[in-house]
């Protein structure tokens, strides 16, 4: 009596992420691993190697070893490769096709389990994600592209390296962080008390002669005397002076916020 034995289809896997930092932390590798044995038990078939690389997916099929050796271990043993992803194949849409087209190897996407690229519709769909893909990496480079000019731009104000946040004033204030920060706001405190110790005549002035602090900023206006930097007076800026003469306690953290709005005159 003959038996009959089953063919189990072979595969092979491989396994990409762009990044030494995506590699060490293993996150992105896991989820095209898990990926991909989901799709060869799907299929009841072996795996019989899985192949990693760390390499941009726009690069070309030479400066891939990796994939290179999978393509050939799968001509070898008359294997499947499969990827967890389109995009892990490859983010330029020239060599997407080449490889499917020309390697010579069946190669299949565990994103796509039912979708074959040797059909019309197979390859119309494949094609249509691969454009995504190179899109995708194009948008990826792009935005890297920024961040390493923002980067550079922090070094050569002496800013520190990493990105600071808004509120970051270690970052933004260099090595000695809060220090320069409570320097610079005395500096600005001290400067404005001074201004307002000039004005401290004028303004006692008006005060005598019962004017509104509304017809203060007018007088002043209409006198030419202008603000520390040069500009017209406003009702909060001589609100700020007649406070600082008459030693009314301010929150530093008001004065830090109105400071960002109005400068120190």
């Amino acid at each position: 009596m003959s038996e009959s034995f089953v063919s189990v289809p072979t595969f092979v896997s491989y396994i990409r992420v762009s990044t030494g930092k995506q590699h060490q932390s293993g996150l992105g590798e896991e989820a095209q691993r898990i990926a991909v044995a989901n799709y060869v038990r799907s299929k009841g078939g072996h795996l019989m190697q899985e192949i990693q690389e760390t390499q941009s997916g726009r690069k070309s099929l030479a400066k891939r070893p990796e994939l290179a050796r999978a393509l050939a271990l799968c001509k070898r043993a008359g294997a499947v490769l499969v990827i967890g992803k389109v995009d892990r194949l490859a983010r330029d849409v020239r060599q997407f096709i080449a490889l499917i087209d020309d390697s010579g190897v069946d190669i299949r996407f565990a994103d796509m389990p039912d979708v074959c690229p040797h059909t019309d519709e197979g390859r119309m769909l494949l094609l249509s994600m691969a454009n995504f893909a190179e899109f995708e990496g194009r948008r990826i480079g792009t935005r890297t592209k920024a961040a390493i000019a923002a980067k550079k731009r922090r070094v050569e104000v002496g800013c520190d390296e990493k990105a600071p946040g808004i509120t970051d004033w270690k970052k933004v204030w260099g090595v000695a962080g809060a220090a320069n920060l409570r320097q610079n706001i005395e500096e600005r405190r001290d400067a404005a008390n001074a201004f307002a110790a000039k004005l401290h005549h004028t303004l006692a002035g008006f005060q005598a002669r019962g004017l509104t602090q509304r017809q203060m900023v007018a007088e002043l206006n209409a006198v030419g005397i202008k603000t520390a930097r040069g500009g017209e007076w406003s009702l909060v800026q001589v609100q700020r002076v007649l406070a600082r003469l008459k030693g009314t306690p301010l929150n530093v953290a008001d004065v830090e916020k109105r400071d960002a709005v109005w400068g120190s005159w």
